[in-house]
């Protein structure tokens, strides 16, 4: 690298409250958001790291901006977006939120039997506009069809290049130690083999090194 980069990476889930005690979710562990900040301070590069509530030690390194809900990551991603030149959306945002979240905890006799659920903020689409010269990387979570996924979510996100990895099975995606992925650029399709995910995260940092060279020559 000729120069270093100021990457922005987002990780982990995001909560968003029923009551004061419960809330909705889903499985991630933050362990691929992690491992890309931690490969970008590797390279070299500033990293900031817009982290939902997980259970891991932050990289040497880095700076950790904590949120919890969808909204907060997005006014985070909004605050933190001037300064960086590459933003790389690992987390995985909870896309539903309750509509309304009670004040106090709800006993079970006052549970509804239905919980009325409004969409989250996407946050690449809010932040789609923004862009500008800046590096957008994302990643998409599936259980099935990764490439048409893949092809699709790079389009209407404006993204450069977008990860689709396998969930829902044992050795890919949530809580486990490696993915099952394939990136997916404007012009190309690669299918990596099943790796780390601090080799598939290299690979990633690799990547953005490379496209912002181009631009640069």
């Amino acid at each position: 690298m000729s120069h270093s980069l100021r990457i922005l990476v987002t990780a982990g889930p995001t909560r968003e409250a029923i009551d004061p005690v419960r809330f909705i979710s889903n499985p991630s562990t933050g362990r691929m958001g992690y491992a890309v900040a931690a490969a970008a301070v590797g390279h070299g590069h500033d990293v900031r790291l817009v982290t939902g509530p997980v259970a891991l030690d932050t990289p040497d390194g880095v700076d950790p901006i904590r949120v919890t809900t969808a909204r907060q990551m997005l006014e985070a991603v909004r605050r933190h977006l001037a300064w960086c030149n590459a933003l790389v959306m690992a987390a995985a945002v909870c896309d539903w939120r309750p509509a309304v979240a009670a004040e106090h905890k709800l006993k079970k006799t006052e549970m509804p039997d239905s919980l009325p659920l409004e969409r989250t903020p996407d946050i690449l689409r809010e932040v789609a506009d923004l862009k500008a010269d800046r590096i957008y990387v994302g990643f998409a979570a599936e259980t099935r069809d990764l490439e048409s996924e893949g092809r699709r979510k790079l389009q209407e996100k404006n993204l450069d290049m977008i990860v689709a990895n396998r969930v829902g099975v044992e050795d890919s995606g949530f809580g486990a130690e490696t993915n099952s992925a394939m990136i997916v650029t404007a012009g190309a399709v690669e299918r990596l083999p099943l790796m780390k995910k601090n080799e598939l995260a290299a690979r990633i940092i690799e990547w953005i090194e490379g496209r912002r060279e181009s631009r640069d020559a």
